[in-house]
């Protein structure tokens, strides 16, 4: 696009820009997930598992951007593999279960997140740490002032 060429509408579309760049980013290192075997979906379980307790299943729906029905059967292979365990809390809700990650599952994942910390720096070399950092923050804010709209 030429200097003089106006701005398309796409090219100033938030929705757009964030999209456009989470595809490319989350992109490079999905490879690298699917690499490790393990689907994408299956990595962004064990990776918001890994530094919590439990987790219910509405909420792990709500983090890794899955469809809850989607996730339970993911969930009910994941338990089958030994990467993670849920514990009914009484309830008939299959949603209210709490999920944990296993040992195994923990094993699965470590090497995924030091790759994935480094695949962020690398990401974000480009702007500095203070500008890296305002980049994150203001996503933050962003997810935070829309979330359950």
């Amino acid at each position: 696009m030429a200097a003089s060429d106006p701005l398309r509408f796409v090219d100033g579309y938030l929705p757009y820009l964030l999209a456009r760049a989470s595809h490319l980013i989350s992109g490079e290192f999905h490879r690298k997930v699917e690499a490790a075997g393990l689907a994408v979906t299956e990595w962004r379980v064990l990776a918001t598992l890994s530094d919590r307790d439990a987790c219910t299943v509405g909420a792990l729906a709500d983090i890794t951007l899955t469809k809850q029905p989607t996730l339970t059967k993911l969930l009910d292979r994941m338990e089958a593999d030994g990467l993670v365990t849920r514990r009914r809390d009484g309830s008939p809700d299959r949603r209210h279960a709490l999920v944990s990650i296993s040992a195994k599952g923990r094993d699965r994942v470590r090497p995924l997140l030091e790759q994935a910390r480094a695949h962020e720096a690398e990401v974000l070399a480009a702007f500095g740490a203070s500008q890296g950092g305002q980049l994150k923050e203001t996503l933050r804010r962003l997810i935070a002032l829309h979330a359950g709209r």
